[in-house]
């Protein structure tokens, strides 16, 4: 009668399988404990579905609607000026104004988005303001 192959191996052996699916096991949760919203590529590719959804004169609730929460606690954020993360180009956990698309708000309403946008309009507002002469 034959040896089972497990009690030819050793005990040590038996346990090669179990140590292979408890660490399959491990890695799935990990997996699903981090979660696609902390992959920066999954959240850009959102934001940037979600903004084709937008229109000029939406109120910032309606945006909110749709966007979800813009980014705060950057230095480079202001309240009438909300900032979506569109295009990880370090992904070293820091997220920087080139990385991001801005939404430009007048009165409540949105009046445009994106870089270029943003671009021409601080420059329309610089042109537009007063000078004071000396």
């Amino acid at each position: 009668m034959a040896t089972p192959r497990f009690i030819r191996r050793g005990f040590r052996g038996s346990l090669r399988p179990f140590r292979m699916v408890s660490f399959a096991a491990l890695l799935a949760l990990f997996a699903a404990a981090s979660g696609c919203s902390m992959n920066p590529w999954y959240t850009a590719s959102r934001n940037i579905d979600n903004s084709k959804r937008l229109r000029v004169g939406m109120t910032k609730s309606e945006v909110l609607e749709v966007m979800g929460k813009p980014l705060a606690d950057e230095q480079f954020c202001k309240p009438d000026c909300w900032y979506y993360y569109i295009e990880p180009v370090w992904v070293d956990g820091l997220t920087t104004e080139d990385e991001c698309m801005p939404l430009v708000f007048e009165n409540g309403k949105l009046v445009g988005w994106g870089r270029g946008f943003y671009v021409r309009y601080r420059l329309e507002r610089k042109n537009a303001a007063p000078t004071i002469k000396l």
